[in-house]
């Protein structure tokens, strides 16, 4: 697999201190299931009364991990939970081989930590197409269960990793009636974005005391304005995987509360970006703002197609102010648009008006702003109210060179 010698110019400073999570606990350890010198594998250990919500990749080809957590969301909520997690491996297209490694690992993670089988959430990243050698976890899995730590988060976002250049974490605190609630979460994710849900993973942890229908419900919304909103390459992984685990540690019912919902989709936005920030070989990160379309969903579409373009993409990582590849990408894009109404700025500069360059055009200011490492490119499309916002990188160099050499 790859080599990453270089941390993204876009990470974040460091990993963030993320708090501990009442219910939760974690350990990793290093199976060598792909991987040498690091740890591979994670397993987070929920208390009883934990509810479980997901959301998963809609691939045709969707790996059997993620089948097996499908067919248990919704269950029995009363009993303590797990997530197992490896690195290296993505279990996907491996036929009854993958099925029966899934069957080995969730029966060894419930004996090990004392849960039904049917309560062990597992989801497997990496290369496609290899047997997963789950005899190298499961043989862990008593150390795994009996090292946990309700500090251990920060380890679990690095065992997670494939050619991730960076631990990704996010968290935040909500104050309910005067009581503290808290959410914290870790993802992975660099080349293979473009979720379709949801090779990303993203586990968020909460102490909050809700239903799991209710949880569901927030989560696939959410998920909407997110996850569904990124994209580094355009490929939708076998093996997305979102899961949030609410314990109702804190005693605390945050039924239909507002400030809960929008701390929880601050911290899936936050991972999001940081997934974005990571893409392979990514040099800047973008925010595409699409207005004026006939409806949303058609501005997402817009957006999509600026995002995934790999013209509009190259262009950026070049720095040059292309606007006529904003043109290409909206009008190959299937929705509604109209040339004579279609209007582009790059950052604050307007470049182009109602199908024409704008009149006060200035190429260097908009030279100016693409040089930056946080850029903004603006499309209203002139026909309605219907708006999107998605976020990309740039396509350089460094993306042929991770992906070339991923399976050596």
């Amino acid at each position: 697999m790859a080599k990453i010698s270089a941390v993204s110019p876009l990470a974040p400073k460091a990993f963030p201190d993320l708090p501990a999570v009442e219910g939760v606990t974690f350990a990793t350890i290093a199976a060598g299931v792909r991987y040498q010198g690091r740890d591979d594998v994670m397993l987070a250990c929920m208390s009883p009364g934990t509810a479980i919500a997901g959301v998963f990749t809609t691939s045709a080809t969707r790996a059997a991990p993620v089948l097996d957590c499908q067919a248990k969301l919704g269950g029995d909520s009363g009993s303590a939970a797990a997530f197992l997690v490896n690195s290296g491996n993505a279990n996907a297209f491996t036929g009854r081989n993958g099925d029966d490694a899934v069957g080995a690992i969730t029966l060894a993670t419930a004996n090990a930590c004392n849960i039904p089988q049917e309560r062990v959430f597992t989801s497997s990243t990496g290369v496609i197409g290899e047997p997963l050698p789950f005899d190298r976890i499961t043989a862990h899995l008593k150390t795994l269960s009996d090292i946990q730590d309700a500090k251990g988060i920060a380890a679990a976002a690095r065992a997670i990793m494939t050619t991730d250049t960076f631990p990704k974490g996010a968290s935040a605190t909500v104050d309910i009636a005067g009581r503290a609630v808290t959410i914290a979460g870790i993802a992975k994710g660099s080349g293979m974005i473009a979720p379709d849900m949801a090779t990303m993973l993203v586990y968020i942890f909460t102490d909050a005391k809700i239903p799991q229908a209710e949880l569901q419900a927030m989560v696939s919304g959410h998920n909407a304005s997110t996850f569904n909103c990124i994209t580094v390459d355009s490929d939708t992984s076998t093996s997305d995987t979102l899961l949030v685990a609410a314990t109702g540690a804190s005693g605390v019912d945050v039924s239909g509360d507002l400030a809960f919902s929008d701390a929880l989709h601050g911290v899936m936005l936050d991972l999001a970006h940081q997934v974005v920030r990571d893409g392979e070989g990514a040099t800047k990160f973008v925010e595409i703002n699409v207005t004026g379309a006939k409806t949303d969903t058609d501005a997402k579409t817009h957006a999509l197609s600026v995002a995934n373009s790999p013209l509009v993409k190259t262009a950026i990582a070049g720095e040059d102010p292309n606007w006529g590849r904003v043109v290409m990408a909206v009008g190959k894009s299937g929705a509604a648009a109209d040339r004579d109404l279609l209007s582009i700025r790059f950052g604050d500069v307007i470049v182009a008006e109602k199908g024409w360059v704008s009149p006060g055009y200035d190429e260097a200011q908009a030279a100016a702003h693409m040089k930056g490492q946080e850029l903004f490119i603006g499309v209203d499309i002139g026909l309605g109210d219907g708006r999107a916002t998605v976020w990309t990188c740039d396509l350089t160099h460094g993306y042929i060179d991770i992906n070339a050499d991923y399976r050596s």
